[in-house]
Order: C-alpha cells, then sequence, then structure tokens
C-alpha cells in the first residue's frame, strides 16, 4: 500500500515509516499540515496517517479540507489527544479511525490492513429504508432533500445495517463489518462512529432511525414499521 505520513516529528515519523516499509508499503513524508494537503489531494495513496498538531495546518483542517474537495482516501489519526471530545471531532470532520500515542505497531497495521479492507465496492447499487437512501458508490446518504457524505467506515456500518433492517445487529458483527476480525476495536469507539452516523442519518425534527438496542447492539427501525 501506498501511505502518507503527515508529522512534524521527524524521528517519529522516519521511525514509523521504517517499520511501514519492513511491511511491504511504500511510504512518503509531510512535514506540516499544508504539505499534506497538498500531498493528499493527489489520490495517489492508500491511507493517511496524520497527527493533530501540526506546522501551517492542523490535521482535523487537512481532512476537513480534503473531503470538502471529495477525496476518500483512508484517513487515520495518530495523535497524543486522546479525549472523547477529540476523537469526535475528528471524526466528524472525515477521518475514518484515530489512533491515540503512545500506541502498538500491530494495533496500528491492523488497522492499516482493515482500512485496505473497507474501500466500498463502486458497483454497489442503492439502498433504501423508509425515507433513507444509502449510495455507497458516492460515499453519501440521503433523507429527503438533504445529502450528507460520510466516510468509509460510516459507509461500512450504514451497509450492514441498511441490509438488516428492523434486526438487531450485534456489537461484533459491526466491528467486524468496520475494522475487520483482526483489528482490536472495542465497544467505545464503536459508539463514536455510530453517534456520528446517527447525527447525519437523522436531524432536528426528523423520526430517529438508528436504534440502540442497550448491551446488544443497534438496528434501523421506524416507529411505524
Amino acid at each position: 500500500m501506498r501511505i502518507l505520513i503527515v508529522e512534524d516529528k521527524r524521528s517519529l515519523a522516519e521511525n514509523l515509516g521504517r517499520a511501514l516499509e519492513l511491511e511491504g508499503h511504500a511510504v512518503a513524508y509531510a512535514a506540516d499540515g499544508a504539505t499534506g494537503l497538498r500531498l493528499g489531494r493527489s489520490a495517489q495513496f492508500d491511507v493517511i496517517l496524520l497527527d493533530v498538531m501540526l506546522p501551517l495546518m492542523d490535521g482535523f483542517a487537512v481532512i476537513r479540507r480534503l473531503r470538502e474537495e471529495e477525496v476518500r482516501t483512508q484517513a487515520i489519526i495518530v495523535s497524543g489527544r486522546d479525549s472523547m471530545r477529540d476523537v469526535v471531532y475528528g471524526l466528524d470532520a472525515g477521518a475514518d479511525d484515530y489512533l491515540t500515542k503512545p500506541f502498538l505497531l500491530e494495533v496500528l497495521l491492523a488497522k492499516i490492513r482493515a482500512a485496505a479492507r473497507r474501500v466500498p465496492a463502486p458497483e454497489k447499487q442503492s439502498l433504501q429504508f423508509v425515507d433513507l437512501v444509502f449510495r455507497p458508490e458516492r460515499y453519501e446518504v440521503q433523507r429527503g432533500e438533504r445529502v450528507e457524505t460520510l466516510t468509509r467506515t460510516e459507509c461500512a456500518l450504514l451497509e450492514v445495517l441498511m441490509r438488516r433492517p428492523r434486526q438487531v445487529v450485534p456489537h461484533a458483527a459491526l466491528i467486524e463489518a468496520g475494522w475487520g476480525g483482526d483489528c482490536e476495536v472495542g465497544y467505545d469507539s464503536l459508539y463514536v462512529f455510530i453517534r456520528a452516523l446517527r447525527g447525519k442519518i437523522t436531524h432536528k425534527g426528523e423520526a430517529e432511525l438508528l436504534h440502540t438496542v442497550r448491551g446488544v447492539g443497534y438496528t434501523l427501525r421506524h416507529s411505524s414499521s
């Protein structure tokens, strides 16, 4: 895979790059957010790994700009900022995953492998539940006249739910769909992504469609169905 590392700490970036190259990946570097944005726009990378605290432009802004320009390259934030607020903000900006420092290299490699697996196939047809229309080939969900852009992880989660409407999808099945079986992802991380997805599916005044079944999983259900 082709991986872009956006990190201003040179030693950290080089150590991480060497480890990734030993795994067979091709690595490029950017030492500030503006350079990371410029290189990320080229769409020549499979995964972008980036810190939050960067010179010129922070990592959140880089991801948000890339998504606004419809660059769908998998983006994983790797940051020492580990508050739930930062995680939610990063995912809302368009990140596909969030890994806090310090981390085990094995965990990062598992997340990269998972990123390679969760690209929605372009030929997939649209799915519909009540007034919710999911278009995986466009990374978007539409409800009424409102269209929301999804990250690849959100696409993977929503597809499982859309294909099993009115059924309770267990936590484990959603984690498998979103991150793969060899990636250690907890229920807290799944909750953050579901929370972001729910915010895109349902706005104020609209009937809730994505429901929590406490201790079990999540389901797409309309009160009249």
